[in-house]
């Protein structure tokens, strides 16, 4: 897995408040273009948020689904968005200072992108995930209690 990590003046509280509202996922994850529904429960295992992948025409729909929610801790992904295939992402929360170490693990699970040799792989994702972590920083910091 490629591993990415960012420190926010946000409050543990403040950062899960983002990762918990399911609308908010395309306002951070980065290629993500629009939600079309969060099942009730979400973060919950098994929950699911219904996304498009992509830009206008060029479009995927598919889900992200939770594998595992430890609340203001960690929070276990499953991004699908086939036919490229599918990607395991760890979100891991540690408070410092007053503020969130935010750190993001992700590598390709199934599909055609296991393929791609891992330096490769990991090439475009870090830089993808530094700037999701960014605007999930962004995110946390104005958000209203």
């Amino acid at each position: 897995m490629v591993t990415v990590e960012r420190f926010t003046p946000a409050s543990p509280e403040a950062v899960w408040a983002v990762l918990v509202d399911g609308w908010a996922y395309a306002n951070w994850v980065v290629g993500t273009s629009a939600i079309r529904d969060v099942d009730r429960g979400w973060p919950e295992e098994g929950a699911r948020i219904h996304h498009s992948v992509g830009a206008w025409p060029l479009t995927i729909d598919d889900t992200t689904h939770s594998r595992r929610c430890e609340p203001l801790r960690l929070l276990h992904l499953r991004a699908r968005g086939w036919p490229l295939g599918e990607a395991d992402v760890v979100l891991e929360l540690a408070p410092e200072g007053d503020g969130t170490r935010v750190t993001m693990s992700e590598d390709a699970s199934e599909g055609p992108g296991r393929f791609v040799p891992a330096p490769l792989r990991w090439a475009s994702i870090a830089p993808r995930n530094k700037e999701s972590l960014r605007r999930l920083a962004r995110l946390a910091e104005n958000r209203r209690p």
